[in-house]
């Protein structure tokens, strides 16, 4: 065969790979986006799933909470772990304070949110005491004392404060947080955060 015929032959073998290793590695952009996001901001999503099934009595409020960060941020989806599967977040409930081990969590690692009735029987809403620790397994701090219109001031905000979404800093703190997928994703901060008023 001649030397030409080898080179073409060659050129075309190895174009070939690099195109089904380009499409085997592209990663498909999430199937949703807040409201105002452009389709170039997006990346794929980091998936993170929750357990909740020991966090009876919270089984609302946790559905709430979750479907208000689905719908705020794009980079971190929140599913429900299949049975008997391991989860990023465990969800239990519990009788003291409401607190949170701080993110950002990565998948395949795994951070615990207590939601604790003590908040409940001095009047703060369940929906946003789940949306509000899930936040801190996002990776937010605390941003006590805050106004309601601040997810992460929690129970400074007081008793009746039901805001449960994310304003525009802490879905931009979260989006940055898994900006660039799992690879680049800090380990979480592990520090427990209590958040009794």
């Amino acid at each position: 065969m001649p030397l030409g015929t080898w080179f073409k032959a060659g050129t075309s073998a190895a174009a070939l790979v690099l195109a089904m290793a380009g499409a085997a590695t592209a990663a498909p952009a999430p199937a949703h986006a807040p409201a105002g996001e452009s389709s170039a901001a997006r990346v794929a999503a980091v998936t993170l799933r929750y357990d909740d099934s020991r966090a009876g009595g919270w089984e609302a409020a946790i559905a709430a909470g979750i479907a208000s960060w689905n719908a705020n941020v794009s980079n971190v989806h929140l599913v429900e772990a299949a049975p008997g599967t391991a989860a990023e977040i465990v969800i239990v409930a519990t009788t003291g304070w409401p607190q949170a081990t701080l993110g950002p969590v990565r998948p395949g690692r795994q951070v615990r949110v207590e939601l604790g009735s003590q908040a409940v029987d001095q009047g703060y809403d369940k929906t946003r005491i789940a949306a509000h620790e899930l936040g801190h397994s996002l990776g937010l701090p605390d941003t006590k004392p805050g106004p309601c219109s601040q997810l992460m001031s929690g129970s400074s905000a007081g008793a009746a404060c039901t805001n449960a979404t994310p304003n525009a800093t802490e879905r931009s703190r979260v989006q940055s947080a898994y900006a660039s997928g799992i690879a680049a994703l800090a380990p979480a901060d592990g520090r427990i955060l209590i958040d009794a008023p």
